[in-house]
């Protein structure tokens, strides 16, 4: 599941979910949203076996709604409450995967003031994990601030690529070898996840921003085995891993003093690429993702 809102007019506050968010996945998601483009006629995807491994065809097509409830504020700092939605939808395009995160959250500070911010991120991610779509689009008090689209191209697995923006203005960024992209970035760590691997660390590109990729450190759990019982049906069945991913600007987690991270998110993924249990740390505040209601939608060829 990954995203960003602007807050204020030089701090980015807002989820990126790494994965289907595509992300985030984030992907995440809080908000109110339709597909990012309309579904092929399909029956809804099937869910993998429970002994499936990880892979683009275990990912599922649905719609995720979450609340956002305040987890923590910075003491001393400015914020003193936070609460919004958010709406993700992931959608098999058949080549790729079409992602749609729509969140509003609305923050109170110290002064009595009431910040209302929300974004709108699409996104189209190429099945071999190469090419990128993305658009997205940030308000805050019902006025635009930011808009930002192109697309993105890897040459291969583990090389090099670029990044050819539209939006804010005409720029090409080049990506460095080990990019990942958002879908990618979530089926990889969940193959890790499943094999007993604790760390990835790669760039991570999702167009959330308009300066290229950023370094991410994602810590990696167990694999717990699927349980019968579930929540929602779409869970049922469904082996998962908990995971907490920071990001850096590019070089910065490597430099000295350069230690906390731009942003964080901790999640658990299932193996069918749904999120739950969600928590993003903007640094100021720390926000939960509640999952209020998952849905199949159809998608596939």
């Amino acid at each position: 599941m990954r995203l960003r809102d602007t807050m204020t007019g030089s701090r980015a506050a807002g989820p990126r979910a790494a994965g289907a968010w595509a992300a985030l996945s984030l992907a995440a998601a809080l908000a109110l949203g339709q597909a990012a483009s309309p579904a092929r006629a399909a029956q809804p995807a099937a869910l993998p076996a429970a002994n499936a491994q990880v892979s683009p065809q275990s990912m599922v097509s649905h719609r995720a709604a979450y609340k956002l409830n305040l987890d923590r504020v910075r003491q001393g700092g400015e914020v003193i409450g936070a609460e919004g939605a958010m709406l993700f939808e992931v959608l098999d395009a058949c080549d790729g995967w079409t992602t749609r995160q729509r969140l509003q959250l609305t923050v109170a500070d110290r002064a009595g003031s009431l910040v209302e911010t929300a974004s709108d991120y699409s996104t189209w991610e190429s099945k071999d994990g190469k090419r990128l779509r993305f658009t997205l689009t940030q308000t805050a008090q019902g006025a635009v601030t930011q808009r930002i689209s192109g697309e993105a191209e890897l040459k291969g697995e583990g090389q090099d690529g670029v990044v050819r923006y539209e939006a804010p203005a005409q720029a090409q960024v080049a990506l460095q070898p080990g990019t990942l992209l958002p879908m990618a970035h979530t089926i990889r760590s969940l193959e890790m996840a499943r094999t007993g691997k604790r760390l990835l660390v790669s760039p991570l590109f999702d167009g959330t921003s308009e300066d290229g990729a950023q370094d991410s450190t994602t810590v990696l759990s167990g694999w717990t085995e699927p349980r019968p019982e579930a929540r929602f049906p779409l869970l049922a069945n469904q082996g998962s891993a908990r995971m907490r991913i920071a990001f850096f600007n590019q070089g910065a987690a490597g430099s000295a003093g350069a230690a906390a991270p731009e942003y964080e998110v901790g999640l658990r993924y299932y193996a069918n690429g749904v999120a739950d249990e969600m928590n993003m740390d903007f640094g100021d505040f720390a926000v939960n993702a509640v999952l209020q209601s998952l849905d199949s939608l159809p998608g596939g060829c």
